[in-house]
C-alpha cells in the first residue's frame, strides 16, 4: 500500500527569495555624514544624510531633492496645506566630503593602529583616498 504524502509541501521548496529580500548593500556614506550630489537635478548641492535604506541602496538628504506633499486635516483644528520634504535619492549619485579640504572624495577602509590604546582592539577606520586622512564616523 502507498504511503499518502500531501505533494505540494513533499517538494523541495525556494527559499531564495527570501534571502534577496532580507539581503542589504553595502553603502559608502552613513548617517550623518555630509555628501555632495555629483549627478541629478540637485547637481552640487551639499548636506547631511538624515536616513539611510540599506535594502534598496538609498540615502535621504538635508535640504535635496525637495518633493511637494499634500497634507489634508485629520482634525478641525488641524490646517490643510502643501509642505516640501526631502525624498531619498540613490548613494551611487553621491560623494562623501573630506572634512578637512571639503571635496569629494572616494573612501577605502583600514584598521587603526593606535598603539595607546589600552584595550588593544583593531577598530575599523574610514580612509581618504585623496589626501590618506582618517574620516571619523559621526555617532
Amino acid at each position: 500500500m502507498r504511503i499518502l504524502k500531501y505533494r505540494k509541501t513533499a517538494k523541495t521548496r525556494l527559499h531564495a527569495r527570501h534571502a534577496l529580500n532580507a539581503k542589504r548593500q553595502k553603502l559608502n556614506v552613513s548617517k550623518g555624514d555630509t555628501v555632495r550630489v555629483m549627478r541629478g537635478e540637485d547637481k552640487g548641492k551639499e548636506g547631511k544624510v538624515i536616513r539611510v535604506f540599506l535594502k534598496t541602496g538609498r540615502v535621504t538628504i538635508e535640504g535635496v531633492n525637495l518633493v511637494k506633499m499634500h497634507r489634508k486635516a485629520r482634525t478641525a483644528e488641524e490646517q490643510s496645506g502643501i509642505r516640501e520634504a526631502p525624498a531619498s535619492i540613490h548613494s551611487s549619485n553621491v560623494m562623501l566630503l573630506d572634512p578637512k579640504s571639503g571635496e569629494p572624495t572616494r573612501t577605502h577602509s583600514r584598521f587603526d593602529t593606535d598603539a595607546s590604546k589600552v584595550d588593544r582592539r583593531r577598530t575599523k577606520e574610514r580612509v581618504s583616498i585623496k589626501n590618506g586622512e582618517p574620516i571619523p564616523r559621526v555617532r
